[in-house]
């Protein structure tokens, strides 16, 4: 079973209520870079996201502790690997990073199209951090092979990463 959570306004308890069910992988999604968060996720904050997927990992060490990310809104390369540095410190070991596309025209428009390579490079360079599985692609979503995530994560995790310092 895989649950994909909101932040919970920071609510450790809500987080232990979702742990409680005993989740095969904890999903939330970071969605961008720090200097996006105004404009891409009012209300919310990175720093209250990581809290909440260490808090999950704390509580269910044996889960697959799961984030994503979408680019084309602005983001630098060295931006979106913080990012991933900063998730990989907060105990998260499953990523996938996808290809912004506006869903409306009420929506933030496409900044950029990242070509197929720049995924490709994310992808190694996610792996180069310990994360035991990233998809990384122009059409990658958040539930993308959700069972193949669960099965490659699992396969890899005979020695768990730490969280890189």
């Amino acid at each position: 079973m895989e649950v994909l959570t909101p932040d919970f306004q920071g609510s450790l308890v809500a987080v232990e209520s979702v742990c409680a069910a005993e989740p095969d992988v904890y999903n939330h999604n970071i969605e961008t870079v720090p200097r996006l968060y105004r404009r891409v996720r009012p209300g919310a904050r990175l720093e209250r996201s990581l809290a909440v997927l260490a808090h999950a990992k704390q509580l269910r060490p044996q889960a697959i502790v799961k984030s994503g990310l979408m680019v084309g809104l602005g983001e630098t390369h060295e931006e979106v690997l913080e990012v991933l540095r900063a998730l990989r410190r907060a105990g998260v070991e499953s990523v996938t990073i996808g290809q912004y596309l506006r869903p409306s025209r009420l929506h933030l428009p496409v900044e950029r199209y990242w070509d197929p390579e720049e995924f490709d490079r994310l992808e190694e360079e996610g792996r180069a951090l310990g994360f035991l599985h990233v998809a990384s692609g122009p059409l990658i979503r958040s539930s993308y092979n959700a069972e193949e995530t669960l099965r490659t994560a699992r396969s890899r995790s005979i020695v768990h990463p730490s969280p890189v310092a």
